[in-house]
Order: structure tokens, then sequence, then C-alpha cells
């Protein structure tokens, strides 16, 4: 397993900030260990709720910055949806993202390889219209951001160690 490292001092700062620069502080860290690029051969040196904060990271700002098309579209349909994400997001306390990710898989699983397909730019901006099924998946999600990414922040601060080493 890779060692990821915070520094105590980091984690006052960004605590007595907010709670998205408290998580940014696990998720910095966790990329800068595996060298700023998740693969198959660094996901396999991380833990299991390292490489869930790494997802709900991808989640979070791919669905803020364009929604679910977007984040299918960038390649991480297959990352969020076919993997135990949105089980172990239930089993963390948030069941209304997991119930929202198993909602979005069904989208996925329906539209995802016409997502996924190689596009120019007006192609890839009429996918936002050619499946309106997602606004509401993507609305529900800006609007439940701010409590979900508490809600991480409380996981990943009650349970540290699964994430990281913290050294003054």
């Amino acid at each position: 397993m890779t060692d990821v490292i915070v520094k105590d001092a980091a984690l006052r700062e960004a605590a007595s900030k907010d709670m998205d620069a408290f998580l940014g502080v696990f998720v910095d860290a966790t990329k800068e260990a595996i060298g700023g690029e998740l693969t198959g051969e660094t996901m396999a040196r991380l833990t299991t709720a390292q490489v869930t904060l790494l997802a709900y990271d991808i989640l979070h700002e791919e669905v803020m910055d364009g929604g679910f098309v977007q984040l299918i579209y960038n390649g991480y349909g297959g990352f969020i949806f076919n993997n135990p994400f949105a089980k172990i997001m239930r089993d963390w306390g948030l069941r209304d993202l997991a119930k929202l990710i198993f909602d979005a898989k069904k989208l996925y699983q329906k539209y995802g390889s016409e997502i996924e397909r190689e596009c120019d730019d007006d192609e890839f901006m009429a996918l936002f219209e050619k499946h309106p099924e997602f606004d509401d998946l993507d609305d529900e999600f800006v609007e439940n951001e701010e409590k979900w990414t508490g809600l991480m922040a409380c996981y990943v601060d009650e349970h540290i160690g699964e994430f990281a080493t913290v050294e003054e």
C-alpha cells in the first residue's frame, strides 16, 4: 500500500476554512502519493477508502462542472457506476447520494456507450439536450452537494487512519 501523508498543520488550517478544504488535503495528498494519476496500477496501491475518496472527488468535480453527461463523456462512467462506489456511499451514511448514483447508473447502462463516443464540441453540447433524463439527477446533486461533502468530511475525520497518516 502507498503511504499517504498529511501534515497536521495543513489539516488544522483546512478544517478552519471549510469541509471542501479539509477533504482537499486528503485528496491532494492521495493524488501526490500516486504520482497524480489514478490508473488500475495506482488504484491497487491504495486502500478502498482512498479510492472511494478519489471517486467522490471525481464525481463532485465532474457533476458540478457539467453534470453526469460530462462525467460519462470524460470516461468516468465505468469507474463510478461499475464499481461498489454507491454501496460504499450507503455504508458511509450517504444513503441519498447512493440512491442518486444507482439512479444515474440505470441511465449510464442505457445511454453510456452513446455518450462515451468521441465527438466534436457541438455534438458534445447536443448530448445534454438529447439526454434530459440526467437533468433532475444533476440538479439533485447540486442541491445536496454541500450536505454530502459535509458527510464525507465527517466520515474522513472519524476514520482518518483509513485515508492517511498524519504527521506533525
